[in-house]
């Protein structure tokens, strides 16, 4: 018996297209936002305020926090307008069909 096998619609086909970039998006910004607060928080305490500035152990936690905390805010904001910026585009795509 011969099998035949049947090609997905093209409507599903952009649906798996959609989710796989959706979710290659939403991992990226996880890793940024674990990577890049803690990198900086560790780097900026070590080599800018206690390194450059040569500020007390003390201070630098606090600057440090700052710098984390400011990070954090950069990468939430990157992500929504990342986000708004493919669903509107996915908005338009689908509009256009």
């Amino acid at each position: 018996m011969e099998r035949y096998e049947r090609a997905a619609p093209p409507e599903i086909q952009q649906n798996e297209g959609s989710l796989t970039s959706t979710l290659r998006t939403l991992l990226f910004f996880t890793a940024l936002m674990i990577i890049l607060p803690i990198g900086l928080y560790f780097s900026s305490k070590a080599y800018v305020f206690e390194g450059t500035f040569g500020m007390s152990n003390r201070d630098s936690y606090f600057y440090a926090a700052i710098v984390a905390v400011v990070t954090v805010h950069v990468v939430l904001a990157l992500f929504v307008y990342v986000a708004w910026n493919e669903g509107s585009r996915q908005w338009r795509e689908g509009k256009q069909d």
